[in-house]
C-alpha cells in the first residue's frame, strides 16, 4: 500500500503540517508586529502605524493561542508526540516518512469554535491565483468605506485582546499575511475617501483597476460532504422587523433575556438549553430568577428568528423601536440540520444601535451594513478578508463586491459557504421575494493588496 493511502501515515502527516504551520503563523505574527509603519497617505486622525494597532504582548498571547490549540490536538490524538518527532523512532517505523514531509505541500490546520483541531486541508487545492472578468463590480461604496473602517478600527482596538482575528487563516498558504490583510483595508479606505470625497464613481468598480492593484486569489469550495461541490453556496440573512412588548402579554409572551454583569463570572447560563430557559427558569418561581433581566418579549416566531439571525429590530406596541443583538450563548454547540426548536443553543441578547457583526464581546462588535458585509469562517478563513462574488443574472456577467466582518455557529468550521447580509425586512416573504435575483452559488474571490 502507499504511503500517501495509508490512515496513519496520513494522520502523521497532518500532525507534521499542523504543527509546523502553527510555528510559522506564530513567526509570521512576530515579524508583522515588529513591521515598519504603512506608507499611505495620512486619511484621518483613526490613521495608524502597524506597530501602534496591537499592543506588545500581543505576539505572545498568539504563541500560547497556537501552542494550546497543538497541545489539545496531541490530548485528543492519544498519539505520543514526542516519538512522532523523535526522528530515529519514526525512521525505524515509517523510513520514508521525512522525505514524504520534505515534498508535500504545507497545509493549513483547520479548528472548530472551540479551538479544538477537525482537519489539515492543502490550500493549493482550495486557492489558486486569478484575474476578474470584465464587468462592472456592484456595490454601495459608502455602505462599504462605513464596513471597512469600522472593521479596520476593530483590528486596531482588540488585536490583543481577541487573538482569534491575529490567526494568518487559510490565505496564508498563499503568502497571505495580517500585515497584507491590514494593508488591504488601508488601501480600499483611501481609494474610497478619494473618490466619494470627488464625487465620482469609485475605481473599486472597474475590474481593471482591481487586477492591476490586487492579488485576485480564486477560492474553490471546499465541502467533505460534497466533494464535487466547487462553488461556494451564498446563503442569506437579514434583520427582521417584528412587534413585541416591553411587558409580558398573552400575544407576546417569549422573552429574550440579557445577562446581567455581576453573575456573568460563574458561567451558570452554560448549565441551561434553549429549552430550560423557555421553561420559565428565569421567571418568577424559578431556580434563577433574578440572574437575568427580560429585555423585550416577542412571540415565539420571533424568538427563532431573532436567534438565527442575531439582530433583531423590535416595533414595540408603546411606539419605540430597537436594534437588539446576541451577545454570549449557552456554550452548547449549533447541531446543522436540526430544527430550530430543537437547537439547544441558546443566546443572551444586548440593546445595540446598529447591525452588529462579529466582536468578541458585545461592546466590541463591529457595526455594519447590507449589501456588503458577509459572514463567514472568521476562525480559518479570518476577519476583514474582502471577497468578490461572480455569478451571472439574466446572461449577464455580475460581480459583488463586500467583507467579511460577521460569522455564525454554522461558520465555525466552514470553508465553503458564505452568508450576505441582505437588508432589514419586515416579514420572511418580503425577504425571500428580495433574495429571489440572488445567486445561490458563486465563484468567490480574494482581493489582497499587491
Amino acid at each position: 500500500m502507499s504511503i500517501l493511502f495509508s490512515p496513519k501515515i496520513r494522520l502523521l502527516l497532518g500532525v507534521a503540517a499542523f504543527s509546523f504551520v502553527g510555528i510559522a503563523s506564530s513567526s509570521v505574527y512576530n515579524n508583522y508586529s515588529q513591521a515598519k509603519q504603512l506608507e499611505q497617505k495620512p486619511q484621518d486622525d483613526k490613521s495608524i502605524s502597524l506597530n501602534q494597532q496591537v499592543k506588545p504582548n500581543t505576539s505572545s498571547q498568539l504563541l500560547t493561542y497556537n501552542t494550546q490549540i497543538s497541545t489539545n490536538f496531541w490530548q485528543n490524538t492519544g498519539i505520543n508526540q514526542a516519538e512522532i518527532f523523535s526522528q530515529n523512532r519514526t525512521q525505524q517505523k515509517f523510513p520514508n516518512l521525512i522525505t514524504q514531509l520534505a515534498t508535500t505541500s504545507i497545509t493549513y490546520p483547520i479548528i472548530d469554535e472551540w479551538k479544538k483541531y477537525k482537519f489539515s486541508v492543502d490550500g493549493d487545492q482550495i486557492l489558486s491565483p486569478s484575474q476578474l472578468p470584465t464587468a462592472k463590480v456592484n456595490v454601495n461604496q459608502s455602505d462599504l468605506l462605513a464596513v471597512l473602517v469600522n472593521t479596520r478600527q476593530y483590528f486596531q482596538e482588540h488585536g490583543s485582546d481577541d487573538p482569534d482575528i491575529l490567526r494568518p487563516g487559510l490565505l496564508s498558504t498563499q503568502k497571505v499575511t495580517t500585515e497584507d490583510i491590514l494593508k488591504t483595508l488601508d488601501f480600499m479606505i483611501a481609494v474610497l475617501k478619494e473618490d466619494i470625497a470627488n464625487n465620482r464613481i469609485t475605481r473599486l468598480q472597474n475590474p481593471n483597476f482591481i487586477n492591476r492593484n490586487f492579488r485576485v486569489i480564486r477560492w474553490t469550495a471546499y465541502n467533505p460532504e460534497n466533494q464535487i461541490q466547487k462553488q461556494l453556496r451564498i446563503t442569506k440573512y437579514a434583520v427582521f422587523t417584528h412587534p413585541g412588548s416591553r411587558k409580558r402579554s398573552a400575544t407576546f409572551n417569549t422573552p429574550i433575556y440579557s445577562l446581567k454583569d455581576n453573575n456573568i463570572a460563574d458561567k451558570f447560563y452554560t448549565r441551561y438549553t434553549k429549552q430550560d430557559v423557555l421553561s420559565g427558569i428565569y421567571e418568577p418561581g424559578g431556580k434563577e430568577y433574578g440572574k437575568v433581566e427580560p429585555l423585550a418579549y416577542l412571540t415565539r416566531n420571533g424568538l427563532e428568528e431573532a436567534l438565527m439571525q442575531g439582530t433583531i429590530l423590535i416595533n414595540f406596541t408603546d411606539g419605540t423601536k430597537a436594534f437588539f443583538n446576541v451577545d454570549r450563548n449557552n456554550g452548547m454547540s449549533y447541531v446543522r440540520g436540526l430544527r430550530a426548536t430543537a437547537q439547544k443553543r441558546y443566546w443572551y441578547f444586548r440593546q445595540v444601535d446598529a447591525i452588529k457583526g462579529y466582536g468578541h464581546n458585545i461592546d466590541a462588535k463591529i457595526s455594519v451594513k447590507p449589501g456588503v458585509t458577509f459572514a463567514g469562517d472568521v476562525l480559518n478563513i479570518g476577519l476583514g478578508r474582502i471577497v468578490l462574488l461572480e455569478h451571472s443574472q439574466g446572461g449577464r456577467k455580475q460581480l459583488q463586491m463586500g467583507v467579511i466582518a460577521d460569522t455564525g455557529g454554522a461558520f465555525l468550521p466552514n470553508l465553503y459557504q458564505l452568508d450576505f447580509l441582505s437588508g432589514v425586512f419586515p416579514s420572511q416573504n418580503s425577504f425571500k421575494e428580495y433574495i429571489r435575483q440572488l445567486p445561490e452559488y458563486a465563484t468567490v474571490y480574494f482581493l489582497v493588496k499587491k
